[in-house]
C-alpha cells in the first residue's frame, strides 16, 4: 500500500476487493464469504447510493453545478449508453474517496470484504500491496439476459420516464461497457478477471473467489 493513503486503524490494509459488473453477483459472494469466515463485508452500492447522497449534493454546491439530478428522460431515455458510460466513469473516483473514508472508520479482527461497480482496479491498484488482492467479476451475456428475465430489480427503472424499454436498453448497453472497461483495466494491471456465466451456483462461484483470496483468509 502507498504510504501516502490515510489509514489510520489499518484497515484499508486489510481489505480485500471484488469489482466488476453490474448483477454479476458481487454481493452475494460478498456476504456468503462473509458468513463463512466472519468477515466484514461493504456494499459499495449501497452506501453510494444512501451514505454518500448528501455528499455528493454538497459537491454539486462547492462546484456550482445544478444540485438536482437530471430529469429521468435526459438521464435514461435521451442519452446515449456510450456517454451514460463515460459520465459513470468520470464520477467513479471521487465516489472512490468516499468509499475509502467509510472503509477506514471500520475495525475488524479479520479482513473486511469490498465488493461493488465502484470499485475499480486502477483505483484499487495503487493501495494494495498485492494483485490479489482483488478479482474483478464480469458476467456474460446470457448470464446477464437471465438476470434481467429471473431479477425484478435488474429489470426495474426507478424512474418514470416517457419510454420505459428505451431506459432499460440504455442501461443494459451502459452497464456493458463499465464492466468490459473494468475488465481491461484489471488485466493490464494483472488483476483477475472472473466471467460469471452461471455454470456455477451462487456458492460455487463463492468457492471460486475464496480460493483466490485464500492466502488473506483466516
Amino acid at each position: 500500500m502507498s504510504s501516502e493513503v490515510w489509514d489510520p486503524f489499518g484497515t484499508l490494509r486489510n481489505v480485500l476487493w471484488i469489482g466488476g459488473g453490474q448483477w454479476a453477483g458481487k454481493s452475494t459472494v460478498a456476504r456468503l464469504l462473509a458468513i463463512r469466515y466472519g468477515l466484514t463485508a461493504y456494499h459499495y452500492d449501497y452506501h453510494d447510493a444512501r451514505g454518500h447522497h448528501d455528499r455528493r449534493i454538497a459537491r454539486r454546491v462547492r462546484q456550482g453545478e445544478p444540485i438536482a439530478d437530471p430529469d429521468p428522460d435526459t438521464a435514461w431515455v435521451n442519452t446515449s449508453p456510450q456517454r451514460m458510460a463515460e459520465e459513470v466513469l468520470a464520477g467513479f473516483p471521487v465516489r472512490f474517496e468516499w468509499a475509502l473514508d467509510d472503509l477506514r472508520g471500520l475495525v475488524s479482527g479479520r479482513p473486511v470484504i469490498a465488493e461493488g461497480w465502484g470499485l475499480r482496479p486502477e483505483l484499487v491498484a495503487p493501495i494494495v500491496d498485492s494483485p490479489r488482492r482483488m478479482i474483478v467479476m464480469v458476467p456474460s451475456e446470457e448470464f446477464r439476459r437471465r438476470q434481467l428475465r429471473e431479477l425484478p430489480r435488474a429489470a426495474a427503472v426507478q424512474h418514470r420516464v416517457s419510454d420505459p424499454g428505451r431506459a432499460q436498453r440504455n442501461r443494459f448497453d451502459r452497464d456493458r461497457l463499465v464492466f468490459e472497461e473494468a475488465a481491461g483495466s484489471a488485466r493490464r494491471l494483472g488483476i483477475r478477471v472472473l466471467r460469471v456465466d452461471g455454470s456455477h451456483d451462487a456458492d460455487g462461484m463463492a468457492d471460486i473467489v475464496a480460493d483466490h483470496f485464500s492466502h488473506y483468509l483466516p
